[in-house]
């Protein structure tokens, strides 16, 4: 079972785009863009720093840190954005004359995210730190920046998530989102906030001479825009106009061979074709693998692939990573059969569907029930909550903690939901965090129940009922003229395309010459455009086995992205079908 897709043509709106070719004008104006400068894929082109509120505070710090030689840790997240942001930041503060910069990850089956009083006792009796840097975390610590600050350790804080009502009393922060920044792009991911702080610090080093004194090199700050890129996609943040010039930038540099071995080892583990490239390559294929060690494992395994400059070395470690996702993705397969079931047996069904899906078992795998939330969520089209014990409880016991993780659909503000909802239920939570569309939690096991009841009811209050309609947006139809390689060629490299600046889907009718079914759970599709003699290869992934291959079929409505088909050094146009109906 899943929700019903009502296919909708997404809205133009007037741009001035006159130099841009007509079809890809239609596509940019429907995703918001009114003018070529928006266009601009230059590094000239970026936002500048100086916008950033806490900017000068944080570089004082920074510079003062070099000087001095302090001891320098960088506390990161276990994700992917986590994962780049620490490589980044070693990577260049080293290169910048750092002597003694090293870095810790919370295990998340231990610690918990972010700069928590455990990982601040930790890090003290482990690297005796005199200035911890957070990345990709740090703007709801306040406990944890206090505890540091009564050891005498200062603190910058690099961060994009959402701050709470107040904020930590760290030395400096660095973050978008807060109430006083004026910087224009607050969709910035956690590595492109510390791609800015270290670009500026390299600057005012160089101002200051910093790098002709010591006799090193200045560091070329564009180098880690591959890092850049994979933890901008791999966090799916909103694509705006500067965010897609730090992934084109690294994608650029990517195809180009100019990358870190780490990344060219984990595409070519994945048999990726590294100079064709895409943002979507990142986000479906390279992250997985990074973020499988911090969901299974310890992320250092992947901070350790991205710092590694032996290729052999770097191999090593991509295969790793590559068993490490192969366990994850049967962990996840158990999960959603367990999910299903859940939902079975709480008589959950397309007709009765409540307005938010809360689910939990006690042997959910605490790293991957975000996967899980999200595949439900996708399924259901119904904000999801997978819950996961804390510790893993003795046999017949209940767990005394839940982990949560949320997944939201458009127009639900998930944090904001769990905002609400612990205003009104004191105790109901015991701590939470996340943005728009992702958010984590952790409440006590005993509400559970609770915690159900009052998810629904919040959004019955907030949520109007068109927002559970699941549909599907689509850019139009194509001419027959159109359906061919170049057209897809200019769109691939028309990107980035991701998150909130989506692939192009088209729709269209077709003749079905014929279907093939591949693994059991895929169908080749051959088809022809009823203008065209011209026969189409399409493929759909993971079909519904009870409607798919429906052999009486001889003309087909799909929705379907352009895509090219390498097979024995042979490129050929072949449609990605997104969704289908026999007509």
């Amino acid at each position: 079972m899943s929700t019903p897709l009502r296919w909708q043509r997404r809205a133009l709106s007037h741009a001035d785009l006159p130099s841009v070719p007509p079809l890809l004008a239609r596509l940019y104006a429907a995703r918001g863009v009114r003018t070529e400068s928006e266009l601009a894929m230059t590094l000239a082109a970026l936002q500048p720093a100086s916008s950033l509120h806490g900017l000068t505070a944080a570089i004082e710090l920074l510079v003062q840190a070099l000087h001095e030689q302090w001891r320098i840790l960088v506390v990161g997240d276990f994700d992917a954005d986590g994962a780049t942001s620490t490589a980044l930041s070693l990577r260049a503060l080293r290169a910048m004359g750092a002597q003694h910069v090293d870095y810790l990850v919370p295990n998340r089956f231990t610690y918990g995210y972010g700069l928590t009083p455990g990982i601040v006792a930790l890090a003290l009796s482990e690297k005796q730190p005199q200035l911890i840097i957070t990345v990709d975390n740090g703007i709801a610590s306040h406990e944890g920046v206090a505890a540091a600050q009564a050891a005498g350790v200062r603190v910058l804080i690099t961060d994009h998530h959402l701050p709470g009502a107040t904020l930590p009393p760290a030395d400096a922060i660095v973050n978008p989102n807060q109430a006083d920044c004026d910087f224009p792009s607050k969709a910035l991911a956690g590595v492109g906030v510390v791609f800015y702080v270290l670009s500026s610090l390299r600057t005012r080093l160089r101002d200051d001479g910093w790098f002709a004194a010591q006799g090193i090199a200045e560091p070329n700050m564009a180098n880690y825009l591959d890092l850049v890129a994979l933890g901008t996609v791999a966090d799916v943040v909103a694509l705006d106009a500067n965010n897609r010039r730090l992934v084109q930038q690294g994608l650029t540099r990517i195809r180009a061979g100019r990358c870190c071995p780490g990344i060219t080892a984990l595409l070519r583990v994945a048999e990726r074709d590294i100079a064709s490239l895409v943002a979507s390559d990142l986000g479906f294929v390279v992250a997985p693998r990074l973020n499988a060690a911090g969901r299974l494992d310890d992320m250092r395994e992947g901070i350790e692939c991205l710092l590694c400059d032996d290729p052999a070395e770097a191999k090593r470690m991509a295969e790793d990573l590559d068993a490490l996702n192969l366990e994850r993705r049967e962990i996840e397969a158990g999960m959603q059969n367990e999910a299903m079931a859940a939902m079975r047996e709480l008589t959950i069904s397309e007709e009765n569907l409540p307005p938010g899906l809360v689910l939990y078992d006690r042997h959910w795998h605490q790293g991957v029930i975000g996967l899980l939330a999200g595949r439900i969520k996708e399924r259901f089209h119904r904000p999801t909550v997978a819950f996961a014990p804390a510790q893993a409880p003795a046999y017949g016991e209940m767990p005394s903690e839940l982990k949560g993780s949320a997944r939201s659909i458009p127009g639900v503000h998930i944090r904001d939901v769990l905002d609400a909802m612990a205003t009104k239920n004191p105790g109901l939570i015991t701590r939470f965090g996340g943005h728009a569309m992702a958010a984590g939690m952790s409440l006590p096991s005993t509400q559970l129940a609770a915690f159900r009841l009052a998810f629904e009811e919040t959004l019955r209050e907030w949520v109007p009922p068109e927002a559970y309609d699941a549909v599907l947006l689509t850019d139009g139809e194509l001419s027959a003229s159109e359906l061919n390689e170049q057209t897809a060629y200019l769109i691939r490299d028309a990107g980035p395309w991701g998150q909130a600046f989506p692939e192009p889907l088209f729709e269209g009718e077709f003749l079905c010459l014929g279907q093939r079914l591949l693994k059991d759970k895929h169908i080749k599709f051959s088809l022809c455009h009823p203008e065209s003699n011209r026969v189409i290869d399409g493929i759909a992934f993971g079909v519904d086995r009870a409607l798919w291959p429906n052999l009486k079929c001889e003309r087909i409505r799909v929705a379907y992205r352009l895509d090219i088909n390498r097979f024995r050094g042979m490129e050929t146009l072949q449609l990605r079908i997104e969704a289908m109906q026999a007509l």
